[in-house]
């Protein structure tokens, strides 16, 4: 027990010096901690943490693309701003419960209107979730903007994203640690942000291209209220093939 003062000292202890705690119930909180808290839970590090903030290789959570199948439900998120607007489209499993994220748009220095026409090409039935703060703006903007987009112009169909940072990106880093959210391999600027996104040495998100790992984020947090099927009429054809730009 290494002296501070006279009065003080320093203990450092881990999980291994925890009598209480078998390997059994150690694997099970390992795999539920995140990795720039592991060495602090298990080894006492007092240590913020730096690095990738989803460590997981690519490899294990992409997949080939495949037709969507007709009965799952979709949804999407937008991360909006002038310099880039990005959304990630995501559809699940019925039989799973496991969410794909199968297309993405990524565009900067356009309007809305353009933005949004992208949007709906891939379908004006599916409902999105979009950062109520628009991005770093003031709440009130953000909020004119939102309207903008679910105006007459736009038209899209959007709703508040959940915005809760430190749940949020625990929840999908374990999402993707236990195969409950995948990506098709096509998604070439999914992969480009998830590749450099990661902690400072203070342990602080780096806010930089990440329009698509918000956007994730969002979608995950706030699935249950957007996942949807197209509703079926006589002459809809919603359901008669899958989505032919999957993956683009």
């Amino acid at each position: 027990m290494p002296e501070i003062s006279p009065s003080k000292y320093s203990v450092q202890a881990g999980w291994s010096d925890v009598p209480h705690l078998d390997a059994k119930t150690q694997a099970e909180l390992l795999a539920a901690t995140p990795p720039w808290l592991r060495d602090a839970r298990t080894k006492g590090e007092p240590s913020m943490g730096a690095g990738a903030i989803y460590p997981i290789p690519l490899s294990d959570i992409e997949v080939d693309p495949f037709p969507i199948g007709k009965f799952w439900k979709r949804g999407y998120a937008l991360d909006v701003g002038w310099n880039r607007t990005a959304a990630i489209w995501g559809a699940q499993d019925p039989s799973t419960g496991v969410i794909y994220l199968y297309a993405e748009h990524y565009q900067g220095q356009q309007l809305p209107i353009v933005h949004a026409a992208a949007i709906r090409a891939r379908g004006p039935w599916i409902r999105g979730c979009i950062d109520p703060a628009a991005r770093g703006r003031a709440q009130r903007d953000g909020e004119k903007l939102i309207s903008e987009y679910m105006g007459d112009t736009c038209n899209l169909k959007l709703i508040s994203a959940i915005n809760e940072v430190s749940t949020g990106l625990e929840q999908v880093w374990q999402a993707f640690a236990t195969g409950r959210l995948k990506i098709f391999k096509t998604l070439q600027h999914f992969k480009m942000e998830y590749r450099v996104y990661r902690r400072d040495e203070h342990g602080a998100v780096v806010k930089k291209n990440d329009h698509l790992m918000d956007g994730t984020r969002y979608l995950w947090m706030t699935w249950d209220k957007v996942a949807s099927l197209p509703s079926v009429g006589p002459t809809s054809t919603a359901f008669l093939a899958a989505d032919s730009r999957a993956g683009m």
